[in-house]
């Protein structure tokens, strides 16, 4: 689905055009056409691809999808694949953007979300002294728009953390503690996976050999790769407290166990000694001592009574029972 064909110009907005009108205006000084795309048939992205002059291999990535994040250089061109999330529902959801950058065009392609652009396009168009860097300038904002969605995921993910910690402590069952734990540590690994690739493409863009597309634009890319790698500093934090917290909810579960093994092994205490006392005396044996004295039966049963009460009181202090 085409969402938008837009030229610019000067840092201008000339106005909406048909597909088939790109390539007069990307033949223009100064001037360059933003494509938005949502879900496009194969049949879009050719069209385009022809338009664009797109490298066979990058249209490839797209249309089979499950690419991972990264950044390649065809000539004077670039395509990158970026992962937007979403988290819905306490879901985590994994989207691709994919994103042709040439000195006078970016196509954006937008897979399996509702997330669009156009908060970005709004403010690119703000600014049009920076819009007169050309579609660099687009691609940062884009890829700037991305990376921000990152930052409430990784709060949210936060304070899921925190809610389970108060959970581990607080007498909730400890499987369904360990569960979510696992399922917040996996969560995290998907936004991992979506952020480090990032840092390496990114740092391409702001030092070293910065591809002429983005010549300009260097101080921006900067300011992204700064922001990955906080979010890649937070997340191994939060994937480090994750893992004390499942150590410290093993450690509950096993100290549990442990609480309840003390308690049956006290419980079978007092029930062993008058089981011992009534067994010596239960023996078919002729001759045993005290069998018929008057005041045996009430003496067994005071010595009875009164060991196991000397067991309760030291199990007791012992915080066995």
């Amino acid at each position: 689905m085409l969402i938008n064909c837009v030229a610019y110009q000067d840092g201008r907005r000339l106005g909406d055009i048909t597909v088939e009108d790109i390539s007069e205006y990307v033949s223009r000084p100064d001037c360059f056409v933003w494509v938005a795309l949502k879900d496009p048939a194969p049949g879009e992205l050719a069209m385009l691809q022809d338009e664009f002059d797109l490298h066979h291999l990058s249209v490839e990535d797209v249309l089979s999808g499950h690419q991972r994040p990264k950044l390649e250089e065809y000539g004077d061109s670039l395509f990158a694949v970026l992962h937007n999330l979403e988290l819905v529902e306490g879901e985590l959801r994994v989207s691709e953007i994919d994103l042709f950058v040439g000195p006078n065009f970016i196509l954006s392609v937008r897979k399996g979300t509702e997330q669009g652009f156009t908060a970005v396009r709004a403010r690119t168009e703000r600014e049009p002294e920076l819009l007169r860097l050309g579609a660099g300038f687009v691609f940062y904002a884009l890829v700037d728009a991305v990376v921000d969605r990152y930052f409430p995921v990784v709060d949210a993910l936060e304070t899921h953390l925190e809610e389970l910690e108060g959970k581990i402590f607080g007498g909730s069952t400890p499987r369904a503690n360990l569960e979510a734990l696992y399922g917040l540590k996996q969560k995290l690994m998907v936004l991992k996976h979506a952020v480090d690739p990032l840092i390496e493409a990114v740092g391409k863009l702001h030092g070293g050999r910065v591809p002429q597309v983005c010549q300009g634009t260097q101080e921006y890319f900067r300011d992204v790769y700064d922001h990955l790698l906080r979010l890649s500093q937070n997340v191994d934090s939060l994937r480090d407290m994750v893992t004390t917290a499942m150590t410290v909810n093993l450690a509950m579960i096993s100290h549990g166990e442990s609480e309840v093994t003390k308690r049956l092994a006290a419980y079978g205490a007092l029930v062993a000694v008058p089981t011992m006392l009534a067994g010596i005396y239960g023996m078919n044996f002729e001759h045993i001592p005290e069998l018929k004295w008057t005041f045996g039966y009430p003496l067994a049963i005071a010595v009875m009574v009164a060991i196991d009460a000397y067991l309760f009181v030291r199990f007791r202090k012992a915080r066995w029972l």
